[in-house]
């Protein structure tokens, strides 16, 4: 493989016109199919295999008027002090809101007052008004929001409090500073490690033409396969990050390569098919990841990991051609390693060059200092980071899954007041109620079993009120709505959802009726059962997948284990942060978080994916200039401490930024945005730092030459990559060897 991107990157410097033409051409073409494809709805969110869903389906067969998986909204009102909601002029204004409601989109399904369904609190103080739509809160168009949000506005004017809650205000937050926060930093972080303007800029510019290439294709084709604007969103979030990376590392190597006194083109080239080699499988291990969400069976799931995996490829592909290109327009605007530019004090001598002079040792950068201390000291290192880590994962055996309901919103919003408001006055369980769908086909009296089932419901624990069955027009299918006690994310109400279900059996027994249980509440704890039943297969999918790969890689067994568990332990580090500061509440108030509650059943998952990929990125990295050294001849703990010369410096760059790019989130007001931002960022932070900058030198030093074991019959069997490049090195040594031949003059006698 080497040879081949050696080969690869030389052509790219050469033909560099051409290189830049098809990118630009695929940059164009992708931007003139995102901006003539048709507006695309938000993509429809389905979660088959789970009794939510096949209730959902049901009502929409048997009663489709119902709009049961339709958007929600909530609108509840608040008389001033000393006064009724049921007072003429405040109940005049009410009635006067609901009929703007219901007039106010064609997606409105139906608008019901709250003087029709008696939801009016005991004490008069509060009232609220449910509104129904036809398509669900993911396929809702902005105009039906923005009718809502002016309607309710126009309201306040007459001097009643009015705060909407429910799904229909649901929409994605937007990212745009955080991007340009998490560039800005990323730029910073490059000028520093490159001392180069030029060569830091091309990192970031490789990354956006990657970014934008990939966003414009999802954009294009967002119509035709149903893709929404999560998609594009995570799509953009990891395509950045990695794209700054590896362009980073081929750049930083190319350099490495200069300051040896190589020509530029040969430097590109090798450059291109040794740290090129390593992008490769970086990359492929993100992929891995990332394809691999589609274990979970989520369709929305599935389509954001495939499109950012696409992402990930085209990052990859632009790594290899165009930044050589790049490379050979810049010219001696990029320097050798050691050099910085005029602009950044270019003009002094570099202690680094004067060191290599002479065949004498470089200077010590950190990296090195730190690699040497380590080797010396490899099992207090070890014990040290995996108590820390330890530590800080006790936490986990706390966890509680759930996502994330209006109680969870910042106070400043709406849909937090709306809740608050409904909490106050009608009690929490207001905020959540649960669908109970009876199918009643193949009962002999369905009027009765539908009776016999809301007598069996309203004797359950933790039940405040259950409503009378509303029949469909075949009269085979019944809606229950029932009321718990508790909220909507409390472990009461998962457990009389759970125990609706279990009285199921007996009543169908009894009756001939199935009862399913759906709606928003029981719908968010169907998808985090069905996420933590795809926790360990998806873990063994993925870290199986990259453990063969990263054998096939270093050519190891021990070290491709090491690199598994790292990630393990860091991710474990990380829920365990998450926990304490989302679940528990300590420095909450640092992380603007202002509710505690159950964390996001999605975290574990999503952290696993993404965080498993970039981790494996520095893993390659960092051992793959380990191995190098060593298959060219030096000690192990001599090549640990060249690993990390060469490469401490460029991995924890490409760690910061990408910790600068997760933690902009955290600035969001969405809390389960929040929690992903800071979930992320202290991943990758302790992955990095902890894992890949201590724990692994620790354990390569502790290991020896056994790290790099591989039984002969699998050293036969496996293919031959050469990630580290020694193929290049002996065509090298030959063409060094036949020049000395065709130099040296026969000798006179």
């Amino acid at each position: 493989m080497a040879t081949f991107l050696y080969k690869l990157g030389r052509l790219a410097f050469r033909r560099r016109h051409f290189v830049a033409l098809i990118w630009v051409a695929l940059l164009t073409l992708a931007g003139v199919g995102a901006a003539s494809a048709p507006t695309a709805a938000s993509s429809s969110f389905s979660i088959p295999g789970t009794e939510a869903q096949k209730a959902f389906d049901l009502l929409e067969e048997r009663a489709p008027e119902a709009s049961a998986d339709g958007a929600s909204a909530r609108v509840v009102f608040k008389a001033p002090d000393g006064e009724k909601v049921t007072d003429p002029g405040n109940k005049a204004e009410i009635e006067k809101t609901v009929a703007a409601l219901k007039s106010g989109s064609d997606e409105v399904a139906r608008a019901d007052s709250p003087f029709r369904t008696k939801t009016v609190s005991k004490d008069g103080s509060t009232a609220y008004a449910s509104v129904s739509y036809k398509v669900t809160s993911m396929e809702l168009t902005d105009d039906s929001r923005d009718a809502l949000e002016k309607t309710t506005d126009q309201a306040r004017e007459s001097g009643l409090t009015v705060e909407v809650g429910g799904d229909a205000l649901q929409a994605m937050p937007e990212t745009g500073a955080t991007e340009i926060i998490g560039i800005a930093v990323a730029a910073v972080v490059l000028v520093i490690t490159f001392g180069s303007l030029i060569a830091a800029g091309l990192p970031l510019l490789t990354a956006l033409i990657g970014v934008g290439i990939g966003v414009s294709s999802i954009t294009a084709l967002a119509s035709a396969l149903d893709l929404g604007t999560t998609t594009s969103t995570l799509a953009m979030m990891i395509g950045l990050a990695v794209g700054i990376d590896y362009a980073l590392f081929i750049v930083s190597r190319y350099r490495g390569e200069l300051a040896d006194g190589r020509d530029r083109e040969e430097a590109a080239g090798r450059a291109v098919g040794t740290a090129g080699s390593a992008v490769v499988f970086a990359g492929l291990t993100v992929v891995i990841a990332l394809v691999g969400l589609a274990v979970v069976n989520i369709p929305m799931l599935t389509k954001m990991g495939f499109a950012a995996a696409g992402t990930v490829v085209i990052a990859v592909l632009i790594a290899l051609t165009l930044i050589p290109a790049l490379l050979g327009y810049a010219g001696k605007k990029v320097k050798p390693t050691g050099e910085k530019s005029k602009v950044l004090g270019g003009g002094r001598k570099k202690a680094a060059a004067e060191g290599t002079e002479g065949g004498a040792e470089p200077k010590s950068n950190l990296g090195t200092r730190w690699a040497r201390f380590v080797v010396r000291r490899p099992l207090t290192v070890l014990l040290v980071g995996v108590i820390g880590l330890g530590a800080a994962a006790l936490p986990v055996s706390s966890l509680e899954l759930g996502l994330p309901d209006d109680g969870s919103q910042p106070t400043s919003t709406t849909q937090r007041k709306a809740y608050d408001l409904v909490s106050d006055g009608f009690g929490p369980g207001f905020n959540g109620p649960l669908m109970t769908v009876a199918d009643l086909k193949g009962s002999d009296d369905p009027k009765a079993a539908a009776g016999e089932i809301t007598k069996t419901i309203s004797g359950l624990d933790d039940v405040l009120s259950v409503a009378p069955p509303t029949v469909n027009k075949a009269g085979d299918t019944a809606i229950i709505s029932v009321v718990p006690s508790s909220k909507p994310s409390g472990i009461e109400t998962e457990n009389l959802v759970h125990a609706i279900r279990d009285a199921g059996a007996d009543i169908k027994s009894d009756t001939g009726a199935s009862v399913m249980v759906t709606g928003t509440t029981a719908m968010n704890i169907d998808v985090s059962q069905k996420l933590n039943d795809a926790l360990l297969p998806y873990l063994a999918l993925v870290v199986g997948l990259a453990f063969l790969l990263l054998i096939v890689v270093f050519r190891s067994i021990l070290v491709p284990l090491k690199a598994a568990l790292g990630f393990l332990l860091s991710v474990l580090a990380a829920l365990g942060a998450v926990v304490a500061v989302f679940q528990w509440g300590w420095l909450g108030s640092l992380f603007g978080v202002e509710q505690t509650g159950p964390i996001m059943s999605m975290m574990p998952i999503f952290m696993v994916g993404v965080v498993f990929g970039l981790a494996m990125d520095y893993e390659v990295f960092l051992v793959t200039r380990m191995r190098e050294a060593y298959v060219h001849g030096e000690r192990p703990g001599q090549a640990i401490v060249t690993g990390f010369r060469h490469g401490a410096r460029v991995v924890s760059a490409a760690a910061v930024i990408m910790i600068a790019v997760f933690a902009g989130f955290i600035g969001s007001g969405e809390q389960m945005v929040k929690m992903i931002g800071f979930g992320l960022a202290i991943a990758v932070f302790f992955d990095a730092f902890i894992v890949r900058m201590a724990l692994v030198p620790a354990v390569l030093a502790l290991l020896g030459k056994k790290a790099w074991w591989l039984p002969r019959w699998l050293d036969r069997a496996l293919p031959n990559v050469d990630v580290e490049g020694e193929g290049l090195r002996t065509a090298a040594e030959k063409d060094a060897d036949r020049a000395q031949d065709t130099d040296r003059e026969p000798a006179r006698v």
